[in-house]
């Protein structure tokens, strides 16, 4: 084959340090849209974007050329630089994250999942959401390592 046809869509998943409430909803949405741009800058497009003030869910697309754990360090370490910046400064990402495959029609639900992010979380935490996630994925884990 002469050339090469991908769809690689990716849902992100990492929570701030130690879980603490640090994304406030004034600027969620700024950060997402900064967030954007970077996933843009690497070939790749930002799906959705949402979650709580604890964690962030991201559903995306990446070029076959891209190393998700580049595309998320980029994402996470620019980010952090770019609240710096505007004054949070003590704002930090847990280190590690959750990235799961998905086929395209699983999009407009993961979509609308990752949009009702503050629902859903009136009834689980995100330890158990994250938990319920790798279960679903068949990901073994050790608890122990999972919130350090």
């Amino acid at each position: 084959m002469a050339q090469t046809y991908t769809r690689l869509l990716y849902h992100i998943v990492f929570s701030t340090k130690h879980r603490e409430p640090m994304i406030d909803d004034d600027w969620r949405l700024d950060l997402h849209a900064y967030i954007g741009g970077i996933i843009r800058k690497r070939k790749g497009d930002l799906i959705a974007a949402g979650g709580i003030p604890n964690h962030m869910h991201l559903l995306l697309r990446l070029a076959a050329d891209r190393s998700i754990s580049d595309v998320v360090r980029d994402v996470k370490s620019n980010s952090s630089l770019w609240l710096h910046d505007r004054g949070f400064t003590s704002f930090a990402w847990q280190n590690g994250y959750g990235a799961f495959t998905l086929g395209r029609e699983s999009i407009p639900a993961l979509t609308h999942y990752i949009a009702n992010q503050a629902e859903h979380h009136r009834g689980s935490t995100f330890k158990e959401e994250f938990i319920e996630m790798l279960v679903q994925q068949g990901i073994e884990y050790d608890e122990k390592y999972l919130w350090e």
